[in-house]
């Protein structure tokens, strides 16, 4: 289970990277943020998930970071979830924020030590 938990978090690293760097700098993100009715929100959400990302590699050194880190990452899929559903995207593109939300409760459910984990 730990190679599983140590690949959750360099693809969680990974991606919320990619997405935080894209909501930053990218047209198409803010194209979607428009869509969703939260421009004004854009720079800080990509910025969380900068932040969120950089958590997670820093929890490598200081493990507190960790499940704070993927915490928030999920807390912010939930709203993502929420936001597609109240726009009415489909299933498919709400799929990647369940699955990214459903990682990172991996993350916080194993760094938290469940015994049923380790």
């Amino acid at each position: 289970m730990t190679a599983l938990y140590y690949a959750s978090i360099v693809g969680s690293s990974l991606v919320f990277l990619s997405y935080g760097v894209a909501c930053l700098a990218l047209d198409g993100m803010k194209r979607d943020f428009a869509r969703f009715g939260l421009a004004r929100l854009r720079v800080l959400t990509g910025t969380l998930e900068v932040l969120g990302a950089l958590g997670l590699i820093a929890g490598q050194v200081w493990p507190p970071l960790v499940p704070a880190s993927a915490g928030g990452l999920a807390l912010m899929m939930l709203i993502g979830v929420g936001t597609r559903v109240r726009v009415l995207d489909s299933f498919a593109q709400t799929l990647p924020a369940l699955a990214l939300m459903g990682v990172n409760l991996f993350i916080v459910w194993y760094a938290l030590g469940t015994p049923a984990v380790r």
